[in-house]
C-alpha cells in the first residue's frame, strides 16, 4: 500500500529542482525566493502598464483593489504585501501592455488560431474592440457596441427563452452578477450555470443537505485558535498561497496539520515566508504538515471512515474510565441519525478501509489520534473531494467526523471548503443559480413587477447536453473559457457551431472564442484592476471571499482601450435591447451608479446585506452570516445530519486490468484555464505541460520507461472514443494505480456523464483511462 508521512529534515538552499533516483520533485519550500522569481519572470514577460506596482501595493487591502485570482480572504490586519505569487501574476496578466486589436484578426483566421496553445492565445494581449465573427472570412471584425447589442437582443427575442444559457465564470462582481441573474429571469429562464458547477457545486449541495448552509462555517479568526487542521484534496501552495501565512502561524503556536492528498504538494509540506527577512536570508522554513497521507484517488470516504473508526475506539476506551471522546451532548442536541452512522462505522472492516484508501490502519490511527487529542478542529477541503462521482459522500463523511466532537459552531472549528475564483461564491449568493428554490423569487417579483420562472434551470452538464442534442440555441458567457473547461471537449467543440447565437464577454482571447454560433460576438470588458468611470463617477464593485465576507474593490489603472465597457454595462446593454420596457427595471440608472445596484441587493437579501453601501470598505470585509455557525440547522430534520455512504470508494468505477485513475492538476503557473507559463516549480516540472505523471513502480509494472511518449484513452465503457496523445512519461510520487496530468489539456478524456451523482460536478479527480503506447 502507498502512504507517506511528512519527512522532517533540512531542505536544500535555493530552488533546486531535483530528479532523484525515483521521482521528479521540487526540493525547496513554498514561498521563498522561488515565489519572488516566479513573479519577476511574469513581470518581464507582460511588461505591465505604469502604475502596476501601486495596484499591487493596494491589492487585497481596505479601500484598494481585490485580486481577480482566488477567493482567499482579505484580512483586516493585513501584511505589508497582501498578494501571493499567483495573485501578482493575475494582476500583471491583466495590466499587460500587449494588445489584441482588430489588426491581429485581419492577419489570422479563427481556424488557424485553433492550433495555438492556451498560453499563446492569451499572450496576444487585451482585447480592445467589440468584435463580430464573420463566417465568410473566418475571422473577427470590429463592430460598434450599438450593432452588437442590437443584434444580440434581436436574436434572443426570436428564441424560446428556455433555449438560452447565461453562464458566469466566477469573476464578475456582486453588482454585475445580480443584474445578470435578474436579466435571465426577466427573459424567462433559470439557466444560470456558473463555474461552481465545475468545482464546488458538490459543496453547495452537500453542505446544504447536511448542515443547512451551502457554504463553509469557519471564519478567518478560527485559524488563530484551532488545535488541529485536517486537509483533504486542496493544494494551498498553488491555488491559495496567502493561506500559507495563517497555516505557518498556526503551526508555530502548536497546531497540528494532517493532510490527505494523492499528490505531495510542497505548500503543505514546507514554507518560507517571502515577507520575513530572517526566513529569506537564513532559509529557515516551517514544516506545515505533521502527517501527510497519500490517499488513493477516490479513497477519501474510506480514509475518513478509518478516522471515525479510530475515534469510536478511543471513545470506547475513555468510557470504560468514565470519560468521553465524543461530544455526546452536542450529538444528542444537534444531530440526527448518529446511531445508524455509528453502526455503519463499527461494522466496516479495517481490511476494506485499507484496500479502498490505499493507507494502512496504523497510518490512519496515527492521524485519527491527532483528531482525538484536539479540542478544536477545522476541516479544509478542495476539489479533491468535490470532483468525484461520490463527492457528496466525501463531504458528508468529512462533516460526520467533525460532528462526532462538536467541531462545527464553536470558535476554532468548522468545515471550510476553499473556493477557487474570486467571486464564485458571491455569485451564487446574489442569485446566479439554476435552482429556483435558492432564490427569493417572490421578492424579485414584487420588486420588479414580473412573473419569475419557477422551472429548474440547466447546470453546466445539462447545458452541455443541450448543446449536443440541439435544444440549447444560444450561449452568453460572462467571462471564462467554457469550452476549454468542460468535459467531453471533442464533441462539444464539434457541436458548438450548431447554435444560433454565441456571445463571449472577456478581457483576453481564449480557445472558447474560436468556436462560434451562426451569430457570434466577442465583447471586451474592463478588468477589475482598471478604473470604471460611469455617470456618477469612479465605481466600486464588491466580491465575496471563501469565508462569506464582502469586500469593496476600487481600481485606478487606465483601461486597456477607450472602447472597453464594464461587465455591468455590457449586461445592461444586452438586456435593454432584449427585454420589453419596464418602469421598475432601470438599466441606465443602475449602470450610471453601482451603489443603486447594491441597494437592490440589500432589498432582496436584507438580513445578509443590511447597510450594504455603508459597509463596503469594512476592514476584513463584513460577514454576511451563516446559520450553521450559530448551530441553527436548516435541514429536513432541523438538526445536523449524519450521512451513511453506500460505498467506500468515491471513484464511481471499479479497478480492472490496465485501468488507471487519472487525476487532473493545475500547475503553479496557471489559474483555472489561464496558463501564465510553463514552470510548475512546486512539482519540479519545467518547460512543458505534456506530461504523464506515474510512480516509478507503476512505470516499471506497465513496461514503460521514463521519457517515453504515450497517449491516454478513455476507459469509461460507454462506447465513445476519447484520446489525448503526446504525453511524456515522468516519474512522480503518486499512489499505485493513480496517474496524473494537466487540466485542461486532459479534459477530452472526461465523459460528460462522469460527474458527482447529486450535483453533476464533473469528476475530474478520478477518471478511468488506459495508457496507449
Amino acid at each position: 500500500m502507498t502512504q507517506s508521512c511528512f519527512r522532517p529534515g533540512p531542505q536544500a538552499e535555493g530552488d533546486a529542482l531535483v530528479a532523484d533516483q525515483d521521482t521528479v520533485k521540487y526540493d525547496g519550500p513554498a514561498g521563498g525566493w522561488g515565489s519572488l522569481r516566479g513573479i519577476t519572470r511574469i513581470f518581464g514577460k507582460e511588461w505591465p502598464t505604469p502604475g502596476v506596482l501601486d495596484t499591487l501595493a493596494h491589492q487585497n487591502k481596505p479601500g484598494g483593489f481585490m485580486c481577480t485570482s482566488c477567493a482567499w480572504t482579505k484580512p483586516a490586519n493585513h501584511n505589508a504585501f497582501e498578494f501571493c505569487e499567483n495573485g501578482a501574476k493575475a494582476t500583471l496578466w491583466e495590466l499587460t501592455t500587449r494588445r489584441c486589436t482588430p489588426d491581429f484578426f485581419a492577419k489570422h483566421t479563427v481556424s488557424e488560431l485553433r492550433d495555438w496553445t492556451d498560453h499563446d492565445l492569451e499572450q496576444t494581449g487585451r482585447l480592445t474592440h467589440p468584435l463580430r465573427y464573420d463566417r465568410e472570412l473566418d475571422t473577427y471584425v470590429a463592430c460598434s457596441w450599438d450593432e452588437a447589442f442590437s443584434a444580440i437582443g434581436r436574436e434572443l427575442k426570436s428564441l424560446d427563452p428556455k433555449s438560452a444559457v447565461f453562464y458566469a465564470s466566477g469573476r464578475a462582481s456582486l453588482e454585475t452578477s445580480y443584474l445578470y441573474a435578474l436579466f435571465a429571469r426577466l427573459y424567462g429562464n433559470n439557466n444560470l450555470p456558473d463555474s461552481s458547477n465545475m468545482c464546488h457545486e458538490t459543496t453547495s449541495v452537500a453542505l446544504k443537505k447536511v448542515i443547512g448552509a451551502p457554504v463553509g462555517t469557519s471564519v478567518y479568526e478560527d485559524f488563530s485558535t484551532c488545535d488541529a487542521i485536517f486537509f483533504f484534496g486542496q493544494n494551498t501552495g498553488s491555488n491559495s498561497p496567502r493561506f500559507l501565512h495563517p497555516l505557518q502561524d498556526a503551526v508555530k503556536r502548536g497546531c497540528r496539520i494532517v493532510t490527505f492528498n494523492p499528490v505531495r504538494e510542497r505548500g503543505l509540506e514546507a514554507m518560507i515566508n517571502p515577507q520575513s527577512p530572517t526566513e529569506m536570508l537564513t532559509g529557515q522554513e516551517t514544516q506545515i504538515s505533521s502527517y501527510y497521507l497519500q490517499v488513493k484517488a477516490g479513497g477519501d470516504i474510506a480514509a475518513l471512515m478509518g478516522l471515525c473508526k479510530h475515534v469510536l475506539a478511543k471513545d470506547d476506551e475513555a468510557r470504560s474510565s468514565g470519560r468521553s471522546v465524543l461530544d455526546r451532548d452536542f450529538i444528542d442536541q444537534h444531530t440526527h441519525d448518529f446511531e445508524a452512522f455509528e453502526q455503519l462505522v463499527r461494522s466496516t472492516p479495517w481490511e476494506q478501509i485499507e484496500h479502498e484508501s490505499g493507507l494502512t490502519r496504523d497510518a490512519l490511527e496515527q492521524a485519527g489520534q491527532v483528531y482525538v487529542e484536539a479540542e478544536r478542529v477545522i476541516g479544509i477541503y478542495g476539489m479533491g473531494l468535490t470532483q468525484q462521482v461520490h463527492g457528496f459522500d466525501n463531504i458528508g463523511m468529512f462533516v460526520n467526523l467533525l460532528l462526532m466532537k462538536g467541531n462545527i459552531g464553536r470558535d476554532g472549528t468548522g468545515i471550510s471548503p476553499v473556493r477557487g475564483h474570486s467571486n464564485v461564491q458571491g455569485q451564487r449568493t446574489v442569485g446566479i443559480s439554476e435552482k429556483p428554490e435558492l432564490v427569493p423569487l417572490d421578492r424579485l417579483e414584487e420588486m420588479f413587477g414580473f412573473t419569475a420562472p419557477r422551472e429548474k434551470g440547466l447546470t453546466t452538464v445539462d447545458a452541455c447536453q443541450g448543446i449536443l442534442d440541439g435544444t440549447v440555441k444560444a450561449f452568453i458567457g460572462l467571462g471564462g473559457n467554457f469550452v476549454r473547461a468542460i468535459p467531453e471537449q471533442g464533441a462539444m467543440e464539434e457541436a458548438w457551431p450548431r447554435m444560433r447565437l454565441t456571445v463571449q464577454i472577456a478581457t483576453k482571447l481564449n480557445r472558447s472564442h474560436l468556436f462560434n454560433g451562426d451569430i457570434a460576438y466577442l465583447l471586451p470588458c474592463l478588468g477589475r484592476s482598471e478604473e470604471d468611470l460611469q455617470e456618477a463617477g469612479p465605481q466600486i464593485v464588491t466580491i465575496e471571499d471563501t469565508f462569506s465576507c464582502i469586500h469593496g474593490s476600487i481600481a485606478k489603472r487606465k483601461p486597456a482601450s477607450e472602447h472597453l465597457k464594464s461587465e455591468l454595462a455590457i449586461v445592461a446593454g444586452i438586456a435593454k435591447e432584449t427585454l420589453a420596457p419596464n418602469p421598475k427595471v432601470r438599466w441606465d440608472e443602475w449602470t450610471g451608479d453601482y451603489s443603486k445596484v447594491r441597494d437592490l441587493i440589500e432589498a432582496t437579501y436584507p438580513d445578509q446585506f443590511h447597510d450594504f453601501n455603508a459597509r463596503v470598505f469594512t476592514p476584513g470585509g463584513f460577514y454576511r452570516g451563516n446559520s450553521a455557525r450559530e448551530r441553527i440547522w436548516k435541514t429536513e430534520s432541523g438538526k445536523a445530519e449524519f450521512t451513511l455512504p453506500k460505498q467506500l470508494s468515491a471513484a464511481g468505477f471499479a479497478d480492472s486490468a490496465g485501468r488507471y485513475r487519472l487525476i487532473t492538476l493545475r500547475s503553479n503557473d496557471q489559474f483555472n484555464t489561464t496558463v501564465y507559463g510553463y514552470s510548475d516549480r512546486l512539482r519540479g516540472i519545467e518547460g512543458t505541460r505534456s506530461v504523464l505523471l506515474m510512480s516509478p513502480s507503476e512505470i516499471r509494472k506497465a513496461g514503460l520507461r521514463e521519457g517515453q511518449v504515450v497517449g491516454l484513452s478513455s476507459d469509461a465503457d460507454d462506447g465513445r472514443k476519447r484520446y489525448v496523445g503526446g504525453l511524456t512519461v515522468t516519474p512522480f510520487d503518486l499512489p499505485n494505480g493513480c496517474i496524473a496530468g494537466y487540466y485542461p489539456e486532459l479534459n477530452p478524456l472526461i465523459p460528460l456523464s462522469h460527474h458527482d451523482q447529486h450535483s453533476k460536478t464533473p469528476a475530474s479527480k478520478a477518471v478511468p483511462v488506459q495508457i496507449v503506447t
